[in-house]
This record gives structure tokens, sequence and C-alpha cells, in this order.
């Protein structure tokens, strides 16, 4: 007679990721005052811009399409440790007959849905005022999905790293941040210091600003940066899915 012994371990690739996008979906349609406050930072910087440097308006808003993914990976990140540390209930997720993989990516694209209606509303204003060519829009949207996906594997892994809840709020914050704000997302290449160019181009935030940037003004970037910028974006994303992906199976076999 068979048993049901380890039934996740012999679960299919990806099996339960609708039942794993569904349950997390539920839990952050709770958040509504971190969903409507989620633009807030975008927001004030887009309102500075406008009324400073109104020429810098279309990158800025660019670089908040960008931003606003980026910072999905945070939400990701502070979802799973608080499933993990104070709630215990990865223990129940990871014990069911559901794919280990499942739990990380449904939980990255209930968060992704939940707040995915304001970034539309950033893209429809994009629209109307960039005008952009059918190759420059799917440029963008291109590089906004490669940055989620980087971004949400990177918090899902970093969440398996801390044991207290209160220490993830600060680091997290100052870590996407950092690589949000200061790079050049929402302001021009050509204003960042040209000896540090390369590292703009292979921090996935700003490379993806850059393609996009490129795509919207053609010859921005030259053959080799275009090169540089996109093999550090999707691979970056590609390697980091994988990893979490690895992660999450080697959680189980660990139980």
């Amino acid at each position: 007679m068979r048993t049901n012994a380890e039934p996740s371990g012999r679960a299919g690739p990806f099996r339960g990721l609708v039942a794993f996008t569904e349950c997390e979906l539920r839990v952050q349609y709770h958040e509504n005052t971190a969903i409507l406050t989620s633009m807030l930072t975008q927001a004030v910087l887009l309102t500075f811009v406008g009324l400073l440097a109104p020429a810098l308006f279309p990158i800025a808003l660019v670089g908040a399409i960008l931003f606003s993914g980026f910072t999905l990976g945070q939400r990701t990140l502070n979802e799973a440790a608080y499933i993990r540390i104070d709630s215990k209930l990865h223990q129940l997720f990871l014990a069911s007959p559901l794919a280990p993989e499942s739990y990380f990516l449904g939980m990255a694209f209930g968060v992704l849905l939940a707040y995915l209606p304001p970034i539309l509303i950033l893209g429809v204003v994009a629209w109307v005022i960039l005008h952009p060519s059918l190759l420059a829009a799917l440029t963008l949207l291109t590089v906004a999905a490669s940055v989620w996906l980087f971004s949400a594997s990177l918090g899902y892994i970093l969440s398996t790293a801390f044991r207290d809840q209160r220490a993830i709020w600060s680091y997290s914050s100052l870590l996407y941040n950092f690589f949000g704000v200061l790079p050049p997302v929402f302001y021009p290449l050509a204003l960042f210091p040209a000896g540090l160019r390369p590292v703009a181009l292979v921090l996935p935030p700003s490379a993806g600003a850059a393609l996009a940037e490129n795509a919207l003004t053609p010859g921005i970037l030259s053959v080799p940066e275009m090169l540089l910028a996109a093999g550090a974006l999707f691979g970056a994303s590609l390697a980091l899915f994988a990893l979490a992906v690895l992660w999450a199976r080697r959680t189980v076999q660990e139980r």
C-alpha cells in the first residue's frame, strides 16, 4: 500500500501556484492603506521633478514605474519573513502536497496583483505623456517585469536570513531605497558620473531604466552598453529566480 510520505517533495513543478497566489492576494487585500500609499514616494519625487526640472519628468515617470516594481520585492521579503518568523505558517505551506517553489512564486504574484492597479495608473499616465512607440512600450514592459522578478526573488532569499522581524524593516528599506533611488532610475543616465556609468548599467533597476530610456530616445546607449545592461538585468533576474526556486526546494528537504 502506498503512503503519501513527503508529498511536497514529489509534487510536480509549480503545482499549487494558483492556490498560493489566491491565498496571498486575499491577505494583501486586507492591507488597503498600504496599497493606497504604495505610490507615495513616487508621487513626491514626481511632484518635485515636475516643479523643479520639468524636462526630466518623462524619465522620472519611467523610473517611477520601475521603482514601483522593484519595491514589490521588499514587500515580498516582509511577507515571507512574517509568515516564517511570526505566524509560522510556512511550516504548513511547505508540508503540503504542493510544490515549494509555488509557495515563493505564489506569494510574489499575490503581492504583484494586489499592488498592480497603482502601477497601471502610472503606466497610463506614461502612455499619455510620453506617446511611446510600440517597441518602446514593449521594452518598458519587459524591463519592468524583469526588475520585479529580480526584486521578488532577492526578497524571498533574503527573508530566510533574518530571525527578527524588526531588523528586516530597517535593513530592507535601506537596501531597496539604496538600489532604487541613488542609481539613475529617476534621473537620466547622463547625469550619473561618467566613471561610474558601468556600475549603473550592471545594477538591475538602473540597467532597466537605461534600457527604457534608450528605447524612448535611441542613441543614449552604445551597443556594448546595451548588451551590458541587458545581460546584467536579464541574467541577474533569471539567476536569482532559479536560486529562489532551488532555495525553496532546499528548505523542504531540510525539514
